[in-house]
């Protein structure tokens, strides 16, 4: 398909479509300011989440993102691409939203407000506009960024991630360039602290890790799951502050708390989050319908299964194109 025919304005090369979508957009036309918008809410909702770590929250700060450009529509230049507009909005926003919740986490385990993207959502993303590294979206990496100050985890975003030029991040926040530059090494020295860098290369010993994984859950079988776990295996549970670490405790937790120890009565379904491999567990009740109650994403490694992060929410569901109720499995229902 050939490119679309393009105009320039104000110095910046605009697809002719979005000039016309533009003008009219600014004369008033709100159906013209959405599909303008169209192709920019998923990399902005995007941004929005890795700033606060929580879906409900960047929902919230989207819409006031879309809110705040509407408004501030006539204020566009033009200087620089609508999306690098959007996003300085959509940063401030952020920024306010992470000034309203007061103290910051001090570990990752106090991250309570942690949730986690669904793969299907990512996948929206015009690669053409947004080309999303894997570990740029992994859980580790956006739970790290909250334990950062706001104006540091924004430079890391904008810096990093979206590749804007430190002389850029500093003209947005007011700042100098090397004071930008020494923002980004901080939060750079936090990130390697809390999120090591994912190997891309495992996606078929993720997808076999995975299998096992639920082979041995389903069949109650806590050796097999126990020899898929790292050592160093942690296990978390926000908004809880839980932390379980190494293989042993993990094991026993699995082996004494989801439904008493009955894991065979739980139905795992694949799922994916954050570019990692997810599982949603449904329970089943005495009618022989299975009620959706959480999603678990976990962190793979060479060695073994090194994190997993539980979310015991029901909501998440839709979220993930999955049903809240789903079939007994055979093995749960025969135990009735």
């Amino acid at each position: 398909m050939d490119n679309p025919p393009v105009a320039r304005v104000a110095g910046v090369d605009v697809a002719e479509p979005a000039v016309g979508l533009l003008a009219a957009a600014r004369s008033g036309d709100e159906a013209a300011f959405g599909a303008l918008l169209a192709p920019h809410r998923r990399a902005l909702h995007l941004h929005c989440y890795r700033m606060l770590g929580s879906l409900d929250e960047a929902e919230e700060a989207l819409q006031e993102t879309m809110v705040r450009a509407w408004r501030g529509l006539h204020t566009y230049a033009g200087r620089a691409p609508l999306r690098h507009w959007l996003h300085r909005i959509a940063t401030t926003t952020c920024l306010k939203a992470i000034e309203r919740r007061g103290r910051a986490p001090a570990t990752v385990a106090e991250v309570g407000h942690l949730q986690p993207y669904p793969d299907r959502w990512l996948d929206e993303l015009d690669p053409a506009v947004v080309v999303e590294r894997r570990e740029a979206v992994a859980l580790a990496f956006v739970a790290a960024l909250q334990l950062l100050p706001a104006t540091q985890r924004a430079v890391v975003l904008l810096r990093e991630v979206l590749c804007w030029s430190a002389a850029e991040v500093a003209d947005y926040l007011g700042s100098s360039v090397p004071a930008v530059n020494s923002a980004l090494q901080r939060g750079r020295a936090t990130l390697r602290a809390h999120a090591a860098p994912r190997q891309r290369a495992l996606t078929s010993y993720e997808q076999e890790i995975v299998r096992r994984f639920v082979h041995s859950w389903e069949h109650r079988d806590l050796g097999a799951l126990a020899a898929l776990l790292r050592e160093d295996a942690i296990l978390r549970m926000p908004p809880e502050p839980l932390e379980v670490v190494g293989r042993a405790a993990v094991t026993e937790f699995f082996a004494t708390v989801p439904a008493e120890g009955r894991l065979d009565r739980i139905r795992l379904v694949e799922t994916a989050a954050n570019r990692q491999p997810a599982l949603a567990a449904y329970l089943p009740d005495t009618t022989g319908a299975c009620h959706g109650y959480g999603v678990m994403v976990l962190t793979i490694e060479p060695a073994g299964v090194a994190e997993i992060i539980g979310f015991a929410d029901a909501d998440v569901f839709d979220r993930f194109g999955l049903p809240r109720v789903a079939p007994m499995s055979r093995r749960a229902a025969r135990d009735l």
